[in-house]
């Protein structure tokens, strides 16, 4: 290390002390002339100094002296040459990179997230670059490469002598600019990977023979087809756009190995000037470009005369696909995998120590989400939410939604990026208002398509907040594998995600508050009475149904079903408030509920995906279903990194008998109550269990059904609580949520690739409970009693015992049992022992 640093500080006296001073005195003394004179070296220029030469009368002593100056001089020179390789070699103009790290530099990659089905949904990048070995890319590409960049490829060790001259030569001396560069692939591949720095003066030669020198050194380490592979795979396209696998993708929508030779010769033709010959800019000019690749093929014979010349007359065709994060399948769904994987990665180390980076790393994203599914749920959203849109806009034509209350824009103004930017920049309040109210052209999304309109910010706030808004959650119970999300209907525009964003549930709360009641003993088949209460201990609360209609009395089903106000009062009293929130934080619920009876109604402000993932338990035999969106993580060359692993021990959150029996009365809500549209409208035949929900105000409609292979959630509002429908017959969620449920569901069941979907069922009842369940939904009122004849009355006395009769039959029958199953455990631990 001392002896390094000793040659250092010599390299430095030298060249401090002698090739600056004359470097300095080369470019003071003859700057005038070169910008001044700019002399055209040709051939005729160089021909007329020799004869002048000649002319000249030499005498002995003058070419002695001419010939010892020209030794001492070119001894100067050549040991100058040596101390400026050796600064350059030692890394004293900069970082050198040693045979150890070029064997170990890796080209940032963009990590990709793939669906259960493999289907690339989308990739996290920086620089979007897709590598590919060697043997994926099309012979065409790689010979259009050597043929017009480095015909002497598979001749030189990274450095061509002849090209050298070439430009030494006719560059240089003759001026000629059509002659071509003398950097080899090798040369422009170590350009590639550690690009030029300012040097100023010194900037070209540092920088060749940087290039030089690295370029060497990846020839000694690398083979000359690996060498091929890293340059294809960093050469940058334009923008940032590298490699021939992501050009060949956003230029002709294919892949690098399936690319056409005219194809390849576009590609290959842009690395002269990736602006000047881009297709997509100038199409004339590419096209003169390619067919001089092509010219290039056929003069090195990678191509036949005949076959150049019928490819030089094709015309350019284009299939430019540009996709941002906005685009493609599940952009929702991507985003919040971003966020919890950029946390992720921060958290995991590499075998070198440093923590890895979403965007370079190159990592493989397996996720759970279908493909086919994820398509279905997108388009189902696309169709019912753009026809719901023209109903709202109708049904509040000439007016605004959210009426006098100016709050709506103020605090959609504020949260604006626009507003914080200049608020940002030190606008004061009137600034920024003024700002909003002038009218500038701008683009507006509509269901329709885009539109560009001259709109002032604020009407553009007005215009964006009168749209409906909705979000999809679909997942497996029994696994907790996510299949489709679908967080909005356009994240161009609208980047909140509706599938973790919380909103008030309403009904879609019931099915806990009767499960728990269940959990508490009370019976499903017991009625109860359709009557407004007043709870004076709870302040005097008195629900009401939703219909103002009353009267009658409802079994759990029927109540269930009808989404019945009066009864989930009646049932969270006798269940308990407390024993209802822990059984739906056992269930998955994990935002803070409020312990008021009102809780019965769905007060609560909770999200599509805890909701979805609880109702799973319904499904799941009763024990609890976490959702899951990973199956796994890969490093780039494949090494597993995260691998999701099921939970051996399930945690159980309801009886099995408990959750059959939920299912049950669920299904009661599409057999005979809210969603009965699925079965005509949908024409749906398979087993369906589920609840709609709507809140106060008709601000929130929720439908979530349950199928034998699916848990599906949606909900439909507005980004403000003040959008919404002033009637319930529109506003309610099966005439909002429901629709794009049964939409999806239907366009699974018609897929073939979904077979079995269409005539699903769940598992039959137990026999036990068969019975237990047989009775109606509903039943008039009693009259009064007093009103009773003396034969009524005996028939109700009779009822009365013979009810009284089997649940007394039915107790002994339930304790029996246990003491059966307490006395086989008590077997089972003396084995044990």
């Amino acid at each position: 290390m001392n002896i390094k640093r000793a040659l250092l500080k010599l390299f430095r006296l030298l060249m401090y002390g002698m090739v600056l001073p004359v470097l300095q005195f080369f470019k003071t003394e003859f700057s005038h002339f070169f910008q001044s004179q700019k002399p055209k070296f040709t051939a005729a220029y160089w021909k007329d100094k020799w004869s002048r030469i000649k002319q000249l009368k030499w005498q002995k002593a003058d070419l002695i002296f001419l010939l010892k100056g020209a030794y001492k001089i070119g001894l100067v020179v050549i040991l100058l040459l040596v101390c400026f390789y050796f600064a350059v070699y030692l890394g004293f103009f900069g970082h050198m990179p040693s045979h150890r790290e070029l064997r170990a530099k890796q080209n940032s990659a963009a990590s990709e997230v793939y669906s259960a089905d493999r289907v690339l949904l989308g990739r996290y990048y920086i620089q979007d670059r897709t590598n590919v070995k060697f043997d994926d890319i099309a012979t065409s590409a790689v010979n259009a490469l050597i043929a017009t960049e480095d015909v002497r490829f598979y001749k030189h060790q990274g450095l061509d002598i002849r090209s050298m001259g070439r430009v030494l030569v006719k560059s240089l001396l003759l001026q000629n600019e059509s002659s071509g560069g003398g950097s080899t692939l090798s040369q422009q591949l170590a350009k590639n990977m550690y690009p030029r720095k300012d040097y100023r003066f010194w900037d070209m030669p540092i920088n060749k023979l940087r290039e030089i020198i690295i370029a060497r050194r990846l020839e000694s380490i690398y083979t000359k087809e690996e060498i091929l592979e890293l340059y294809l795979n960093t050469v940058p396209m334009g923008g940032n756009l590298y490699g021939i696998e992501r050009a060949s993708r956003r230029f002709f929508n294919t892949t690098a190995d399936s690319l056409k030779t005219e194809e390849a010769a576009v590609l290959i033709g842009m690395l002269k000037a990736t602006t000047t010959y881009n297709p997509r800019l100038d199409l004339e000019r590419s096209r003169r470009r390619r067919n001089v690749v092509l010219g290039q093929m056929a003069k090195y014979n990678f191509l036949g005369p005949a076959e150049a010349d019928s490819l030089q007359q094709l015309p350019l065709k284009l299939r430019y696909t540009y996709v941002t994060h906005n685009d493609g399948m599940a952009p929702y769904f991507r985003e919040q995998l971003r966020q919890e994987l950029v946390q992720w990665c921060a958290s995991q180390k590499k075998k070198n120590g440093e923590p890895y980076n979403l965007y370079t790393d190159g990592l493989k994203i397996y996720t759970t989400i279908d493909a086919g599914m994820q398509l279905h749920a997108e388009r189902a959203i696309t169709q019912r939410m753009a026809a719901l849109q023209k109903q709202f806009d109708a049904h509040w034509k000439g007016r605004s939604p959210w009426g006098n209350n100016a709050s709506v824009l103020q605090n959609a103004m504020l949260r604006s990026d626009r507003y914080k930017k200049l608020k940002a920049a030190g606008k004061s309040d009137e600034e920024i208002r003024e700002v909003f109210r002038k009218p500038v052209p701008m683009t507006v999304y509509s269901w329709g398509g885009s539109k560009r309109r001259d709109m002032s910010p604020y009407d553009s706030l007005a215009y964006y907040q009168r749209f409906l808004n909705t979000g999809l959650l679909s997942m497996e119970p029994a696994t907790g594998y996510v299949r489709a999300w679908v967080g909005g209907i356009n994240h161009h525009v609208f980047k909140y995600d509706h599938v973790r964003s919380k909103r008030q549930v309403g009904s879609t709360f019931k099915p806990f508050v009767y499960a728990a009641a269940l959990e508490q003993g009370v019976e499903p088949c017991a009625f109860f009475p359709n009557e407004r209460i007043t709870y004076p201990t709870n302040d005097n609360w008195s629900p009401r149904n939703a219909n103002e209609q009353y009267g009658g009395e409802y079994t759990m089903r029927g109540a269930l079903a009808h989404s019945v106000n009066t009864v989930s009062a009646q049932l969270i009293m006798q269940a308990g408030v407390d024993r209802t929130v822990r059984l739906a934080q056992r269930l998955g619920i994990q935002s803070d509920l409020p312990e008021v009876p009102a809780l019965a109604l769905g007060v609560a402000d909770l999200s599509l995906f805890e909701m979805v993932g609880a109702y799973a338990a319904f499904a799941n035999d009763g024990y609890k279903t976490t959702p899951v969106y990973i199956e796994r993580i890969t490093d780039r060359n494949g090494n597993v990194i995260r691998q999701h692993r099921p939970e051996e021990v399930k945690s159980r959150a309801l009886s099995r008998a408990n959750a059959a029996i939920m299912l049950h009365l669920m299904r009661g809500v599409v057999e005979e109550g809210s969603a009965a549209k699925l079965r005509s409208e949908f024409g749906l035949a398979m087993d369906i269990a589920g609840k709609t929900g709507t809140t106060q105000d008709q601000t929130d409609g929720w439908f979530i059904g349950i199928t034998p292979e699916l848990v599906t959630g949606v909900w439909v509002g507005g980004e403000s609580r003040s959008i919404r429908f002033r009637t319930l017959a529109l506003g309610q969620g099966s005439n909002t949520a429901l629709p794009i449920w049964g939409d999806y569901i239907r366009r699974i069941a018609r897929d073939p690739d979904y077979k079995g979907y269409y005539n699903s069922r769940f598992k039959p009842l137990p026999a036990e409970l068969q019975g237990y369940l047989n009775c109606e939904s509903y039943r008039a009122a009693p009259p009064p009693e007093a009103e009773k004849n003396f034969l009524d009355r005996i028939v109700d006395h009779v009822t009365d015992k013979a009810v009284q009769t089997f649940e007394n039959w039915r107790d002994r029958a339930k304790q029996r049992r246990e003491e059966r199953k307490r006395a086989r455990e008590d077997k089972k631990r003396q084995r044990q022992r």
